[in-house]
């Protein structure tokens, strides 16, 4: 396909699907509303102008944090199927435009894998996207295994995002930094969950995509290594070996040395584009693309970023060899 600009980090929410989760409880649906992420004529095309300024090819839609995550298990269902089918419907009207992560009724395993199922065989999303937490689980349960074990069976992606609860913490939710301190701060406790569960290994062909460069653990890795011994003895391989197994998106508000950071940790070809749409909006929107290029990368590997490892964490360059290895 030759190189192929993806966005992996962007989001789409419907009205209705807002309407719905309202309706089941939910209270903190109003940041996902009026800011330019529904299927309205308006604001599709202002996203789409927008993607051609930043010469984006493709966006990968998902839901998160608004995930189907609810308790009773006939209405996480009947959520998942309902915002999957609007992706397929809004992929379906511009396939040039657009790709879907899918919504998963979690923590429902048996109705994820069916959903998962319906969603990668018949809607044609490429991947299922979930939150860094499933109503207080962590992602190493070992109830969301099966899921991880059909992931790994088709070599998909499990796309990772801040659930927005400032990894249940008062010091953060309390003070004003759910988001901006809470929301890195769940990517890396959530990966590190996988990790010293030895889920990287265990499943090495499902490809775990984390969020905002993986929060903190760019700068982590001898840290975690050194600290095995003593405080996680069973954990089945070293972190910087399983780190070494996921995959990042670039979202860091246009910071450099962060992106810089994580190439050095991690190889740039563990790195794929990501914006945060809509919440980089406009200018930043931009930016979030354009700052690889600044950032102290060589050439290639910069270019490896903005439009070549997407489409192979994605399967869409066919078969990728030793998919999900370090």
């Amino acid at each position: 396909m030759g190189s192929l600009r993806i966005d992996v980090h962007a989001h789409l929410w419907t009205a209705q699907y807002l309407d719905r989760l309202e309706r089941l409880g939910k209270t903190d649906t109003a940041t996902q509303r009026g800011i330019g992420a529904d299927v309205t004529g308006a604001d599709l095309e202002h996203r789409f102008a927008l993607m051609e300024r930043a010469g984006i090819d493709l966006q990968v839609l998902s839901v998160a944090p608004q995930c189907p995550h609810v308790e009773k298990e006939s209405e996480a269902a009947d959520l998942a199927r309902a915002a999957n089918d609007s992706y397929a419907e809004v992929v379906g009207r511009h396939p040039d435009r657009f790709l879907a992560f899918a919504a998963v009724p979690l923590p429902h395993v048996d109705a994820a894998l069916e959903e998962t199922a319906r969603a990668l065989d018949r809607l044609g999303a490429v991947g299922v996207g979930v939150t860094t937490t499933v109503l207080g689980r962590t992602l190493a349960d070992p109830l969301l295994w099966p899921l991880y074990e059909e992931l790994d069976r088709r070599g998909a992606v499990l796309y990772v995002h801040p659930s927005g609860e400032g990894a249940a913490s008062p010091l953060i939710t309390r003070h004003g930094m759910t988001w901006m301190v809470g929301a890195p701060v769940e990517d890396t406790v959530a990966m590190m969950h996988l990790v010293l569960a030895g889920i990287p290994a265990r499943y090495p062909r499902m490809r775990v995509l984390a969020s905002h460069l993986g929060g903190a653990l760019p700068l982590l890795p001898r840290r975690l290594d050194d600290h095995l011994a003593f405080e996680s003895p069973d954990t089945p391989e070293l972190p910087s070996v399983a780190l070494g197994r996921l995959w990042y998106d670039t979202v860091s508000h246009v910071h450099p040395p962060a992106l810089a950071a994580a190439a050095a940790t991690f190889g740039a070809d563990r790195l794929v584009l990501g914006t945060d749409y809509p919440y980089e909006d406009g200018e930043r929107f931009v930016q979030a693309v354009e700052y690889v290029g600044r950032s102290g990368l060589a050439p290639r590997e910069a270019a490896e970023i903005l439009d070549g490892n997407a489409a192979r964490l994605l399967n869409l360059t066919g078969p990728e060899s030793g998919a999900g290895s370090p």
